[in-house]
């Protein structure tokens, strides 16, 4: 072992922040701003992995519909935009640290917001950019980050802990961190360790042994914001075809939730962000054995007596006499999606415009504006841009983030049963969480 890991792990630290990633930088910051001294652990080779990943790479760190969240109330306002067994949990986090305070945070790092479609990036057009500015400030603070951590245990315990320099050691009440390059201590410990999703990147869903080894629940996890797979023969006929759609989301009988935008049809099923914002209930609803069906709306902009009479129109016209009925579709849908929508209807696509009849227009109709798609699965967690479910927010305090159970224990970002909708909100949760674990972990050591 190195006198560096002699050095950190022989001393007692006032916060030790597990996992760097958006939360644990967030926290660790804070904490330091707060005059803590603090350590962060992680277990991958370098800090900030999946925060790289985020936005495509262009980080898309907040949103601008969250300038009305600071005034939002109740569960029913939340839900809008996270999910969890209790939305409104994140009200308290997302009112302290709110989006002007994200922007006036990393402006302060030198990140200059630029806003797109609602989403805030930074002007770099990297996701880099937001990860340099914070290991930087890091370093400012004198936080260390001790990287490629095999975690083996973390365990409440009595510790010896010297307040200042100059005064002598005294016990009390704090955290064991067993590595595979030594034990550290500090007097409060921060859990960011991230959800399940995106295993590569570190966030593998190992925090959560620790977390239930310490007393505390957790909600099933699930993928979310993933694509979703169907066993219909439909999309391998149109794999790669993309198509401005409204979806309604079926539990069952009982329709749960509407989407509009890009649906990306692939070889598997169905994906975009349209597709994404459903994909939390369906997997918690596919994980409790419930019947998960997508009714999609291709022509979302047209009634359905519209389009009755738009095919009626398109197959009666002068210019469609020598046409075949999948001629007569292209340029109302991509060329492989017309005419497997046609094989959904059972009409032939060399089926002459003159010779079709109203019972097969009206089945057409059918196909185009309600078509059924079960979904048999989400694909797994690897593909997944984030976690449903996670630590049991009822036993965690939402004004500080800190445990109902075990004093001087708090976490921040996806480890908890909360989880955002595409465009920012994820990693708003990530700051908002974050940043409240920070000082309240080291206004504590205060009192």
């Amino acid at each position: 072992m190195s006198k560096k890991k002699d050095l950190q792990t022989n001393r007692c630290w006032d916060v030790i922040v597990v996992g760097a990633g958006a939360a644990g930088l967030m926290a660790a910051i804070h904490a330091a701003r707060e005059g803590a001294s603090v350590l962060i652990l992680e277990h991958m080779e370098r800090p900030g992995k999946k925060l790289l990943m985020t936005g495509n790479g262009k980080c898309n760190y907040t949103n601008e519909a969250l300038f009305h969240f600071a005034n939002a109330q109740g569960e029913t306002a939340c839900e809008q935009y996270y999910h969890g067994a209790c939305p409104a949990f994140v009200l308290p986090a997302t009112k302290k640290f709110d989006i002007t305070s994200t922007l006036n945070f990393f402006a302060d790092l030198g990140i200059v917001p630029v806003c797109r479609r609602g989403g805030y990036y930074p002007l770099g057009g990297q996701a880099s950019g937001i990860l340099a500015a914070m290991l930087m400030e890091c370093g400012r603070l004198g936080i260390l980050i001790e990287c490629e951590i095999g975690i083996r245990s973390i365990r409440e315990a009595e510790i010896m802990y010297t307040k200042r320099r100059d005064s002598a050691a005294g016990k009390c009440h704090g955290f064991l961190i067993e590595t595979k390059t030594g034990t550290y201590q500090a007097r409060s410990c921060i859990l960011a360790t991230g959800g399940k999703s995106y295993k590569k990147s570190g966030s593998d869903g190992s925090g959560f042994l620790y977390v239930e080894r310490l007393g505390h629940h957790i909600q099933d996890l699930v993928p979310a914001l993933v694509p979703m797979q169907s066993d219909l023969a439909f999309f391998k006929k149109v794999a790669g075809i993309r198509a401005e759609i409204s979806a309604d989301l079926y539990i069952n009988e009982t329709k749960c939730a509407s989407e509009s935008g890009e649906l990306q049809l692939t070889d598997y099923g169905v994906s975009g962000i349209c597709m994404f914002q459903l994909s939390h209930l369906a997997s918690h609803a596919l994980k409790d054995g419930k019947r998960v069906t997508i009714v999609i709306d291709f022509l979302p902009d047209f009634p359905k007596d519209q389009v009755l009479e738009l095919i009626l129109a398109r197959t009666s016209s002068i210019y469609a006499k020598n046409k075949t009925m999948e001629q007569n579709l292209i340029g109302l849908f991509a060329d492989k999606l017309g005419a497997a929508l046609l094989d959904e209807a059972d009409i032939p696509k060399d089926l002459m415009n003159s010779r079709i009849s109203d019972e097969q227009i009206r089945r057409l109709a059918d196909v185009i504006k309600h078509f059924e798609v079960p979904i048999t699965a989400t694909r797994s967690f690897e593909q997944a841009q984030v976690t449903a479910g996670g630590i049991d927010t009822s036993e965690v305090d939402p004004e500080t983030m800190g445990s109902r159970l075990i004093p001087g224990l708090y976490f921040a970002g996806e480890m908890l049963d909360i989880d955002g909708i595409c465009g920012g909100f994820n990693l708003q949760w990530a700051w908002s969480s974050g940043a409240l674990a920070g000082k309240s972990a080291a206004s504590e050591l205060k009192q």
